[in-house]
C-alpha cells in the first residue's frame, strides 16, 4: 500500500502547487492591471484588458446603469523613448483603449479594406481610410460610436501619462471585449498600471455568472426544505437507523452550507465587484467535501456497506485513497475557476486540472457499477428478494442519472466548441 499512498500524496501535492499558482486573486469585476505588457501583433501591440458579459442598461432606471470605468489608468514608456523626444513637444505617444463587442471584432484592422494591417498605414492614410498611428476601426452602420475607441497622449519627455477618467455606457446586451493598443514602435516596453470596473445594471457580477446568485439563493431554501423533510423521518423512524443515514444527513448538511455560501459569496461580489476570498475558499472547499462524500457514499453503498456487508474489510484504504486524492482535484479545480480571472475563456491551467477530475469520475463510475454487479449476483444467489429489488431500483437509478449527466456534458462541450468557433472566426 506505500507505492499507493505515496502517489495519492504526490498527486495531491501537484494538484495543490497548480491550484495555488493560478489561482492569483479574485480579480472580478475589477479588473486590475499591474505593470502588464503590450504584446505583437501584425504591426500593432496590444493589452488585453478584460472580456465579459454585460446586460444593456436600464433606461428607466438611473441606478441600473450597466458600464466600464476606467479608474486611474497609468501608462509608463521607457526611458528610451522618452527621450526621443523635446521638452515642449505635444502628442509624443499615442496609447488607445478600444472596446469591442464580440460581433464586431472583425471591425477592429483593415480586413475589409483586404489588408492584414491592424494600424493605419501610410497608403491608407493616404486614401482617407485612416489616420497613421490610429488604430484601423470600421465604425458599426448601426452605431457609428461603436467600436469605442478612447485615446490618451503622451506629453513632452514625460515617461508616464494618465488616461483620463472615463465611463463608457453599455446600451446594448453583449459579450464586449477591451483591448489597449499602440501603433508606435517606438513605445515598445509600455507598461500599464491601474484598473477597470465592469458593472451590470443590477451589480457588478458578470453577465454569464449573474443567474447564478438567483440558482444559490433557490437552492439553498430547497436544501432546507429537504433537511427538514429528512430531520422529520428521522425522528419518526430512529429505532430503524442505520450508519447509512447519518452519512446521508451529513451529506445533506454539507449541500446547506455550500449553498448558503455560494449565495452570499455571490451576493457580496454582485454588490462589491470584488469576491471575498475566505467566503468563496470556504464555498469552493464545502463543495470539494460534499462532492467526495457523496461519490464515496455512492461507492460504499454499491460495494454492500450496511445492507449486506457490516464492513468493507481490506478495501477500507484504496476507497480512502480515492476519496482523498478526489477531494484534492476538485479543491484545486475549483480554486482555480473561482479565484482565478473571470475571462470568458480560460487558460491551460483548467484544462490541466479538469483532465484528473474527469478521470476519477470515471474511476468512481466503473468502480461503483462493477460493484453492483457483484452485489447483485450474490444476493440472487442467496435468494435475498427484497434486498436484491431495492438494489435493482438503486442501479436503474444510477444508470439513468450517469446517462443525463452525459448528455449534459455532451450539452455543454457542444456550447464551448461553438463559443470557441466564435472567437477564432472573429
Amino acid at each position: 500500500m506505500r507505492p499507493l499512498r505515496r502517489a495519492a500524496l504526490s498527486l495531491a501535492l501537484g494538484l495543490s502547487l497548480a491550484a495555488l499558482l493560478a489561482a492569483r486573486g479574485a480579480d472580478a469585476s475589477v479588473h486590475e492591471y499591474a505593470g502588464g505588457g503590450f504584446a505583437p501583433r501584425a504591426n500593432s501591440f496590444f493589452f488585453h484588458g478584460g472580456s465579459e458579459g454585460l446586460y444593456a442598461s436600464d433606461p428607466s432606471s438611473n441606478s441600473s446603469a450597466s458600464f466600464i470605468r476606467f479608474d486611474t489608468v497609468v501608462f509608463r514608456r521607457t526611458l528610451e523613448s522618452a527621450s526621443r523626444h523635446e521638452e515642449m513637444q505635444q502628442k509624443t505617444g499615442l496609447v488607445e483603449a478600444i472596446i469591442v463587442e464580440i460581433q464586431d471584432r472583425d471591425k477592429i484592422g483593415g480586413s475589409y479594406l483586404h489588408s492584414d494591417a491592424i494600424c493605419c498605414t501610410p497608403e491608407l492614410d493616404k486614401e482617407k481610410f485612416c489616420r497613421v498611428g490610429e488604430v484601423i476601426i470600421r465604425p458599426n452602420p448601426d452605431n457609428p460610436e461603436w467600436p469605442k475607441r478612447i485615446q490618451t497622449f503622451f506629453e513632452g519627455k514625460n515617461e508616464e501619462t494618465t488616461m483620463l477618467p472615463q465611463l463608457v455606457s453599455i446600451n446594448k446586451t453583449g459579450m464586449y471585449y477591451l483591448y489597449f493598443m499602440f501603433c508606435d514602435p517606438q513605445l515598445k516596453g509600455l507598461k500599464i498600471t491601474g484598473r477597470t470596473v465592469w458593472r451590470n445594471p443590477q451589480g457588478y457580477l458578470p453577465g454569464k455568472m449573474a443567474p447564478m446568485m438567483t440558482f444559490y439563493g433557490f437552492m439553498s431554501l430547497a436544501y432546507l426544505a429537504l433537511g427538514l423533510l429528512w430531520f422529520i423521518q428521522f425522528v419518526r423512524c430512529w429505532k430503524d437507523i442505520l450508519q447509512l443515514h447519518y452519512h446521508i444527513t451529513a451529506v445533506i448538511a454539507l449541500g446547506m452550507c455550500e449553498m448558503a455560501f455560494w449565495y452570499f459569496e455571490y451576493a457580496n461580489f454582485n454588490s462589491t465587484g470584488t469576491r471575498p476570498m475566505g467566503i468563496t475558499i470556504w464555498a469552493v472547499t464545502f463543495t470539494a467535501v460534499k462532492k467526495t462524500v457523496s461519490r464515496l457514499l455512492l461507492l460504499v453503498v454499491s460495494m454492500g456497506y450496511g445492507i449486506v456487508l457490516p464492513t468493507l474489510g481490506g478495501i477500507t484504504s484504496r476507497v480512502a485513497a480515492l476519496g482523498f486524492i478526489y477531494f484534492v482535484a476538485s479543491e484545486a479545480l475549483e480554486l482555480v475557476e473561482n479565484l482565478g480571472n473571470i475571462n470568458d475563456f480560460s487558460g491551460k491551467t483548467r484544462l490541466f486540472l479538469v483532465l484528473p477530475v474527469a478521470i476519477l469520475d470515471a474511476t468512481f463510475i466503473i468502480w461503483i457499477f462493477s460493484s453492483l454487479s457483484r452485489i447483485l449476483e450474490k444476493l440472487q444467489l442467496r435468494r435475498s428478494m427484497a434486498k436484491l429489488e431495492l438494489y435493482r431500483k438503486f442501479t436503474n437509478s444510477l444508470a439513468v442519472s450517469v446517462l443525463i449527466s452525459i448528455a449534459w456534458i455532451g450539452y455543454e462541450v457542444s456550447c464551448i466548441n461553438s463559443k470557441v468557433f466564435i472567437y477564432v472566426v472573429q
